[in-house]
């Protein structure tokens, strides 16, 4: 089993930034930011396969939101800066600590890679 508890979201103008955080309550292979907007589907946002391998972004997203992790406190984030409107969304942190449950980091950005879900953190930005 695996606990994640994330903090950090919140409400922002346009181009303002925020840092998520999701400590996760062991070491995990698999950890991942996805994104839920009212009336849509959870999409991937940035994920991310510990034991190596670049990290995955979502297009929407890239050269504006960084996903890093501290394995020493078992710990993801997500800095995320110029964000827009389109960016407001729950946010979850996903994360999976059996290598063969998330198959090797090669589906990341599916939701079937990941066991494990936190209670999601709301970012709201406006305009």
């Amino acid at each position: 089993q695996v606990q994640l508890v994330e903090s950090g979201g919140g409400s922002v103008q346009a181009g303002g930034s925020l840092r998520l955080s999701c400590a996760a309550s062991r070491a995990t292979v698999c950890m991942g930011w996805f994104r839920q907007a009212p009336g849509e589907e959870r999409e991937a946002v940035a994920t991310i396969y510990t034991p190596g391998g670049s990290p995955w972004y979502a297009d929407s997203v890239k050269g504006r939101f960084t996903v890093s992790q501290d394995t020493a406190k078992n710990t993801l984030y997500l800095q995320m800066n110029s964000l827009q409107p389109e960016d407001t969304a729950m946010y979850y942190c996903a994360a999976e600590y059996r290598d063969d449950k998330c198959f090797y980091g090669r589906v990341l950005t599916s939701d079937a890679s990941f066991r494990y879900w936190g209670q999601g953190t709301q970012v709201t930005v406006s305009s």
